[in-house]
């Protein structure tokens, strides 16, 4: 295994610095297009900056490849489209701005946050496109756990068969997949967790994402800790469980991350242990380390 920044500084021999950009896009399990309502865990005004929601992407991109660049921390970047489903809407449109994005000089790919039911076929064959030209393009799905059960228990809006088909579409376009995988989901063991990702390995995703399930405000699942019915995971079966599946995880994958953060730590009702992702992230090498 290695890290996104391993896997792109072998890529471009130097340190290449995602950049968040906010468009002005929704979802189809809010808007109605699927259902309403949403994942029952999800706000997502609690993992970015409100005021980007008013900017323009290219004001957007500008400022933030200036503030790495001040800092001297990076000056290559990848477009990462993040928030709600970035793949969702008038899909001429939606490739006009991603083209726009790409379009800056310092810009070596794009990153995009989306749904495995949310992949059209002319977005796939123009990400596979750009792919051949040399840009470095991730499709983000936000699978969350291979359980229909818990995908219904959540509100998610798509099946497990969703998934399968899309990173089966994916890989026919030869497109590099991240899958964003939860651990800590309502009515889920440390058992069901290693069968999802078992279930999630034979698609061979290149790259995945895990973090445990936070309790955010303003959410359906706020409402439902709040009234008992939920306990979030203890820091210590999080990183044992996570440490566990690293274990049964392909050599050839790509770790985008271990944890997870929020803009404001104010939004976060529990678990308090996750507001420590770096430390969250040290023990679990710590303890891969120790098992060899």
């Amino acid at each position: 295994m290695k890290t996104l920044s391993q896997h792109l500084k072998a890529r471009f021999g130097q340190r290449v610095q995602k950049i968040s950009l906010i468009a002005q896009s929704t979802c189809p399990n809010r808007d109605g297009t699927i259902t309403r309502g949403g994942c029952t865990f999800c706000n997502n005004y609690a993992f970015f900056p409100n005021e980007l929601l008013k900017q323009p992407i290219a004001k957007q991109l500008t400022d933030g490849i200036a503030r790495y660049k001040e800092r001297g921390k990076a000056n290559k970047f990848l477009a990462y489209f993040q928030a709600y489903t970035s793949t969702h809407g008038d899909l001429d449109a939606l490739l006009a701005m991603f083209q726009q994005a790409m379009a800056h000089p310092d810009v070596v790919g794009l990153c995009l946050g989306t749904r495995p039911d949310c992949l059209p076929e002319p977005l796939l064959q123009w990400l596979s496109d750009k792919q051949q030209r040399g840009y470095e393009i991730w499709l983000e799905l936000g699978v969350q756990t291979m359980h229909d059960q818990t995908l219904a228990r959540v509100n998610r809006g798509h099946t497990s068969a969703s998934t399968i088909e899309a990173m089966q579409r994916c890989r026919a376009y030869g497109l590099q997949t991240c899958v964003h995988m939860i651990a800590g989901l309502p009515g889920e063991t440390v058992a069901d967790v290693l069968s999802s990702w078992r279930r999630m390995r034979t698609l061979k995703p290149t790259g995945v994402k895990w973090h445990p399930l936070q309790v955010i405000k303003g959410t359906q699942l706020a409402k439902t800790y709040r009234q008992g019915n939920y306990q979030p995971w203890s820091e210590q079966t999080y990183i044992a469980t996570i440490a566990r599946v690293l274990q049964e995880t392909d050599e050839h994958t790509v770790v985008h991350r271990l944890s997870a953060s929020l803009n404001k730590n104010d939004w976060l009702l529990a678990p308090q242990w996750s507001l420590a992702s770096r430390q969250v992230r040290h023990q679990i090498v710590s303890q891969l380390e120790a098992r060899q």
